[in-house]
């Protein structure tokens, strides 16, 4: 029992020391991406990231996701599991090769083709190494990889922006190169190459992996429906430079999903090696749901409040305006990140179809939500419409996982965050007089809300800790 969380905790220290440092890069850079990038370039720049965020599991038909699920599994071998990703990974590719007259009618993306394809290409075989390097158990490495991705795409970016003036061809390039240095360090440090077997690859697991990894092509799809599709929206009905202000003021959630992909990297991991006991399972779920959440919900209730100090500090003066849409976007990050943990459920159980019905219900909500609000409330609309979809699935999820593994925790504290969460949106976007008073109560209610679970938590990390350090 106590291996679980001793495990998940020294797996969460590791992984944030390899994602911090790449995810923080965005707010280290904001200044100058800022500086050097007008609002429509901005914009123009975020949507070449989405079309690749789009297209990288086409490209991998969507077996990246897999080499989590089946590369820890000790029921199949690493070599056939990562085998398969490089066959699925060179057939996607090639395909999307043959797609290429089609890449070039994207308008405010077509002057930069080539650089999308090269964008999406080291992206894709950047995310394959990464991953398979944790399923290796190279967690330090992959740590270590991170902090050097992100010392060289700041050195990169400050030389190709700042130096060269490169504008968007350098913004991309920056991360281009980037990941192409750390496919090459990973492949050869993790020894990937060696996992590489197409004589020897066993059929049944191919076909095992490829009938998981195809659905989740489409639900890739969906969920950037969810999140990209209002910044689509946003550009052809109020403008590029009206994108570049929405993208400007997703970064600041960001935060909170850097913690949440921290602790998901390893809880992933963590989950997929407890599989074979079932009522453990469950109860290690519950325990881990009831810290994750309020810790989410703490960090959101954070946050909401210094939405326009945290603009100021991060952007420039020219992306102010877009303070307005923070509050409503954190969250739809805090729905989103309770999404992807019940979603680790239909991982462990291989029910990705389910996934994808889910993934619908997500995007149709979205589309609908964006179709109607932006034209009534303009950018904030698209705010409005993320956050509702991810409630929505959150919703749906929350229920329907519990037919797999029943999750316990309290209906009614979740009820009581997210109305203290939306009361605080709403009284920041309003600013009703004396909004920094109510904004102070609310989040102290917050914090003596979910303090108590956060101490028992770490009370019970920490507890492992010492009794393991006791027995040494």
């Amino acid at each position: 029992m106590s291996n679980k969380y001793r495990h998940l905790a020294q797996n969460t220290i590791i992984f944030a020391i390899g994602t911090f440092s790449s995810k923080v890069l965005v707010f280290l850079m904001m200044p100058i991406y800022t500086r050097a990038l007008s609002t429509t370039e901005y914009g123009t720049v975020d949507l070449i990231q989405q079309i690749s965020n789009l297209l990288v599991p086409v490209v991998t038909l969507g077996v990246t996701s897999a080499l989590i699920r089946f590369g820890i599994d000790t029921s199949f071998r690493k070599n056939d599991v990562f085998t398969t990703g490089i066959i699925c990974f060179t057939s996607g590719f090639t395909l999307l090769l043959c797609f290429s007259p089609l890449m070039n009618m994207i308008s405010y993306t077509s002057d930069y083709t080539v650089m999308l394809y090269f964008f999406i290409l080291m992206s894709a075989l950047r995310e394959m190494c990464s991953q398979f390097s944790r399923v290796k158990g190279y967690v330090k490495l992959y740590a270590f990889d991170g902090f050097l991705t992100t010392f060289m795409n700041c050195l990169l970016t400050i030389i190709f922006l700042t130096g060269f003036h490169w504008g968007i061809n350098g913004y991309l390039s920056a991360i281009i190169t980037t990941d192409a240095l750390s496919t090459l360090f990973l492949f050869f440090s993790a020894r990937l190459f060696r996992n590489i077997h197409f004589r020897g690859l066993n059929k049944k697991t191919f076909k095992i992996i490829l009938r998981y990894a195809l659905p989740m092509i489409p639900t890739t799809l969906l969920w950037w429906i969810v999140s990209v599709s209002d910044r689509y929206f946003i550009t052809f009905m109020i403008g590029p430079d009206a994108n570049g202000l929405y993208a400007a003021a997703f970064k600041i959630p960001t935060i909170v999903v850097l913690v949440s992909t921290i602790f998901m990297d390893a809880w992933q991991v963590s989950a997929v090696s407890e599989i074979k006991d079932r009522k453990a399972l469950a109860r290690f779920f519950s325990n881990v749901f009831r810290g994750y959440q309020s810790i989410i919900f703490l960090g959101g209730g954070l946050l909401i409040p210094f939405s326009k100090i945290c603009t100021i500090i991060l952007v420039s003066g020219d992306y102010y305006e877009s303070w307005n849409y923070i509050p409503f976007l954190m969250l739809a990050t805090i729905y989103n990140c309770m999404v992807q943990f019940m979603g680790t459920v239909y991982m462990i159980e291989r029910k990705s179809v389910t996934s994808l019905i889910t993934s619908i219900i997500a995007a149709v909500s979205n589309l609908i939500g964006n179709f109607i609000l932006i034209p009534l409330c303009g950018i904030s609309g698209a705010a409005y419409s993320t956050c509702f979809s991810y409630f929505l699935v959150f919703v749906i999820r929350a229920i329907h996982t519990k037919k797999f593994i029943r999750i316990n925790y309290s209906v009614l504290k979740f009820a009581v965050n997210a109305l203290l969460t939306l009361v605080q949106a709403i009284i920041m976007i309003t600013e009703v007089p004396g909004w920094i008073i109510y904004e102070v109560f609310l989040t102290l209610l917050i914090l003596l809300l979910n303090i108590k679970i956060l101490i028992q938590s770490v009370s019970k990390i920490m507890g492992k800790f010492g009794r393991k350090k006791a027995k040494i």
